[in-house]
């Protein structure tokens, strides 16, 4: 039975619609299916359909503690929330920042009917910053209007848990809106005519739905989880029993740059503050921090480091067949830090978009264990 509910939360884009909602009073959810409820963003390299798999190889290490160094998305730190354990979600991104808070830090705190009503229909600020930097780059010119309008509302709340569930129902209505997800070109979501609800709702839509999905997947596991926005290397390594690790990795063709697919949201969550546009970009990238994982010539050195960093811990690094380093460099280096080396794998195919997966999206993906 669990089989079958796992395959199916897969297929949905809201996975918390079809899990958690209009069960009997009372039940309550396994872990997976907590962890399947988890809403997923299109985000480039997530482990959403993966978290079955992941949960086996976690569910039989002895830890209490963990940090997801490079949280993405969120949802392994929300598996791991979901398994009882006391999570630190970290990512140098500060839109990932914001949806981890919403949903693994954040144990308690939901958005209400009337702060909601506020937050859409509030009068907002006279700023039109977004309207006039993306008009005919992204969106419509209403969409535009009401993205300067809620983000100035969102900005009036204090800053906590609440904000930070606003802010990610409004990074994953811009991610839902917008033609696969990523803001590497520029188009009118209304020119995509293949029916798509989610090209056809409004960011105002879209936002509403999305405050919604994000309250649901509120819970409290009785710890204390946090979400913190720091270089990976910058981390107090110590007070963790668990260091999950799925660094952006170089791979074997295209590039890996997280920034310049979702700038757009990493400039949405400050409003464009302290962050600079690259003005001569058509879709107005703004530019990336550096991380030496991205570079061929940095790379094992950096997980050299990373291993070394939390070596006091059981080291789970999440790894795909078509990034380098290789596997057998990989464990090399783990194993200066760790005397058993483990390497569970799964075949996996990616898919991004509506766009059918390819011959090369199609990888084996390792769970690289030390202890």
């Amino acid at each position: 039975m669990r089989r079958a509910v796992v395959r199916e939360a897969t297929r949905q884009s809201d996975a918390s619609q079809l899990v958690l909602t209009g069960t009997p009073e009372g039940w309550q959810p396994s872990i997976l299916d907590r962890a399947l409820s988890y809403p997923q963003l299109r985000f480039m390299g997530s482990k959403f359909r993966l978290l079955p798999w992941i949960n086996m190889v976690l569910r039989d290490l002895p830890f209490e503690t963990a940090l997801d160094a490079f949280s993405g998305s969120g949802c392994v730190g929300y598996l791991m929330k979901a398994m009882g354990k006391e999570v630190t979600a970290n990512d140098f991104l500060r839109f990932s920042c914001f949806v981890a808070q919403a949903t693994i830090a954040n144990s308690r705190v939901r958005i209400g009917k009337e702060t909601l009503r506020d937050l859409v229909d509030g009068p907002g600020s006279d700023q039109r910053f977004i309207e006039k930097t993306f008009r005919g780059i992204f969106y419509t010119p209403s969409d535009l209007r009401f993205l300067d309008r809620v983000w100035w509302n969102i900005h009036a709340l204090p800053k906590g848990e609440e904000r930070a569930i606003a802010l990610a129902a409004l990074i994953r209505s811009c991610v839902k809106r917008q033609p696969r997800g990523v803001f590497t070109v520029a188009g009118d979501p209304d020119h995509y005519k293949d029916g798509r609800r989610d090209l056809r709702l409004s960011l105002r839509s879209h936002f509403i739905e999305q405050v919604d999905i994000f309250n649901q997947a509120v819970f409290d596991n009785g710890r204390l989880n946090r979400a913190v926005n720091q270089d990976v290397f910058r981390l107090d390594p110590s007070g963790y029993d668990l260091v999950y690790m799925d660094p952006p990795y170089v791979p074997r063709a295209d590039d890996n740059c997280y920034v310049k697919r979702y700038h757009f949201l990493e400039g949405l969550v400050c409003y464009w503050k302290d962050v600079e546009i690259l003005q001569e970009t058509r879709v107005k990238k703004i530019r990336k921090p550096y991380t030496p994982f991205s570079y061929r010539r940095n790379a094992e050195e950096a997980f050299d480091r990373l291993f070394a960093l939390f070596s006091g811990s059981i080291l789970v690094l999440s790894y795909s067949s078509n990034g380098y380093p290789d596997l057998p460099i990989l464990v090399k280096l783990m194993r200066r830090q760790k005397r058993k080396v483990e390497v569970h794998r799964r075949p996996h195919q990616y898919s991004f978009g509506t766009h059918h997966a390819v011959e090369r999206d199609k990888v084996e993906e390792y769970l690289v264990v030390g202890t």
